[in-house]
């Protein structure tokens, strides 16, 4: 993997590592835990969830046409207030998953999100779930929030903070239907719903 080639580099002090970069092995260390510290700030809470983004880049599967091409870019979206600052840049740059360079992109609404494989929806657009999984319908693209009742409410992976610790909820029947193939090394520390529970 890229990344432990990266760490290596930094143990041996050839590079600097970048701040997110402590947060980072303790999950690639761990191989996604099923409960990381986030610390009680929450600059460094979002640090790890950007994190936990580059993971999913690397155990989800999406089928071949979610991509125009072999090396296109995998793109990482966030959907109105961003919350990461510079956390989520910093975690994929220079970073590829199967040939794909991982490229991050915001949007203000729905109707902008292009071509985009992991779409976190900000809390502030949790007034509209419904209206957002509606245009996203039948696009191969993993949907994730830290917004309350986001999986009840028809997305995939939902981030929930519990004891200064950042857990999983993921609805696999929702990925499924968009043609995702999640891997069991995320969900064995995961909590699975349904649609009808969060």
């Amino acid at each position: 993997m890229a990344i432990l080639t990266q760490l290596s580099s930094w143990a041996g002090g050839r590079r600097k590592p970048p701040a997110w970069v402590g947060a980072l092995a303790l999950l690639v260390a761990t191989a996604i835990t099923p409960a990381v510290h986030a610390q009680t700030t929450p600059a460094r809470e979002y640090q790890v969830k950007a994190v936990f983004l580059f993971n999913f880049a690397q155990f989800v599967h999406w089928p071949p046409q979610a991509f125009a091409e072999s090396q296109a870019p995998l793109v990482i979206g966030v959907l109105g207030d961003d919350p990461f600052g510079s956390s989520l840049d910093d975690a994929v740059r220079g970073e590829l998953v199967n040939n794909h360079p991982l490229v991050i992109q915001r949007y203000r609404r729905v109707e902008d999100v292009g071509d985009c494989h992991i779409l976190f929806i900000s809390q502030s657009e949790a007034g509209q779930l419904e209206q957002i999984f509606d245009r996203l319908k039948g696009r191969s693209i993993l949907t994730v929030s830290d917004a309350d009742e986001f999986t009840h409410r028809g997305g995939m992976i939902r981030f929930v903070t519990e004891k200064n610790r950042v857990r999983l909820r993921v609805n696999l029947e929702v990925a499924k239907a968009s043609n995702l193939a999640i891997s069991s090394k995320l969900l064995r520390p995961a909590e699975i719903v349904t649609t009808r529970e969060d």
